[in-house]
């Protein structure tokens, strides 16, 4: 079961990187060393959940590398990606640390998507910067060297965010609560840790912004999905929120199709932001344009944008695309920024990790809500976040709800336990 990252590190946009406006395939002064850069990406390719369910931000991140040695990588040096598939496993991703960070010698990490970050430990320890990973676990709140794709303002001191405690805003139910006048909200998770810590968020949320929550659990190995959607329409429920997956969350939409349960909104993760909707939902049309999905990184069909057209040009030979796919190039962009950055004194993960650490915010050409890391003490009470927002329509795709860095609530922030 994939949970993403439940909060965003987002705020007033802040002046883009100088780097970020510079052709990073060209040469900015002669170097003497023209060696290859060397990266590692981990991904859980082949796990339990399914093979492609963790593979997008590998594809993004090897897309950025391909073309971004087609135009002469980094100064002058080409961009090696070494791959790991750990399987999905604590023991195989531990395998796959040891192999890219002390046999390949990589640099850095990046857009890792692992299932069980088991080896994130011996990562900081290395003092090898992780750039751009998806938070699936705490992990990238809990690690020092560990930079996820929506930034921490945890201590990252080796106890997971503060004291334990990891915290989330409420910018979602916001939005949905002004902009639709929903009042009753459903959350549907899996029998599951991961799945059932998130919907105890997702519910803690959504009683703080005044919605009547109904909360319902399906068995993760033999899911009811016809139980759950008969009880979504005899409640009455307004929104539907889910911590499940892709495969997941197509049955439930069926089962809510063949119930008769309509809601205003059938609101999703961005994992299951995908151009695949009309194949994955082809049983369930009246839920399937229901479907919404929240993030905090600009919408992949959003080709008015030409960071966005970049990217699509770029992956365009994949069969499908996805936010994930996205976020994987624009952790790719993002490394070879902190590399760019080292021109001068080389490019060795000391430097990298430095660029990293800045504290403005970075955002990708603008594909991110501008990321930061903070250290702070203590957990802040409240907080300015921005949030991506697009609905599903079968005529157009994905259509962006309004510009992700306007679309800004001032919300509390509330802890749980990971």
């Amino acid at each position: 079961m994939v949970v993403l990252a439940l909060s965003t590190a987002c705020g007033s946009r802040l002046p883009e990187s100088d780097f970020e406006h510079r052709d990073r395939g060209t040469p900015s002064a002669p170097a003497a060393d023209r060696s290859p850069v060397r990266v590692g990406i981990i991904t859980s390719a082949t796990s339990p959940v399914g093979g492609s369910a963790f593979t997008g931000p590998r594809d993004g991140a090897k897309a950025w590398f391909e073309r971004l040695n087609a135009r002469g990588g980094i100064d002058g040096r080409r961009v090696e990606v070494r791959e790991c598939d750990d399987g999905g496993s604590g023991v195989g991703n531990n395998e796959c640390v040891h192999e890219l960070i002390d046999e390949e010698k990589v640099v850095a990490l990046v857009a890792t998507t692992a299932l069980d970050y088991a080896g994130a430990e011996r990562v900081s320890r290395a003092r090898v910067p992780d750039i751009g990973g998806q938070p699936i676990g705490a992990a990238y709140d809990t690690y020092s060297h560990l930079y996820g794709i929506y930034g921490s303002l945890a201590p990252r001191d080796g106890t997971t965010g503060w004291d334990g405690k990891q915290y989330g805003g409420t910018e979602v139910y916001r939005y949905f609560k002004r902009e639709h006048g929903a009042r009753t909200a459903a959350v549907v998770s899996y029998n599951q840790p991961a799945s059932a810590a998130y919907a105890r968020l997702v519910e803690r949320g959504l009683k703080a912004e005044g919605y009547k929550v109904v909360t319902e659990q399906v068995d993760f190995a033999l899911p009811n999905f016809r139980a759950v959607a008969a009880d979504l329409k005899e409640q009455g429920a307004d929104l539907v929120f889910d911590a499940i997956d892709t495969h997941g969350n197509a049955r439930l939409c069926q089962a809510m199709d063949d119930v008769g349960a309509e809601v205003t909104a059938k609101v999703t993760n961005v994992q299951n932001w995908t151009s695949t909707v009309a194949e994955d939902y082809k049983d369930s049309p009246r839920c399937r344009n229901a479907l919404w999905a929240t993030g905090s990184s600009r919408n992949h069909e959003d080709t008015d944008q030409d960071a966005v057209r970049e990217f699509r040009d770029a992956t365009k030979g994949l069969k499908a695309h996805s936010q994930w796919q996205l976020e994987g190039w624009a952790a790719a962009m993002w490394f070879t920024d902190a590399a760019k950055s080292c021109a001068e004194q080389g490019i060795t993960r000391v430097c990298v990790d430095d660029f990293m650490n800045r504290s403005q915010g970075y955002t990708a050409d603008g594909l991110l809500i501008p990321v930061r890391f903070e250290r702070l003490a203590e957990p802040p009470k409240s907080r300015r976040t921005c949030l991506s927002v697009a609905r599903w329509e079968d005529d157009r795709g994905w259509v962006s709800q309004g510009d992700m860095n306007n679309t800004c609530f001032e919300v509390p922030q509330l802890s749980y336990q990971p």
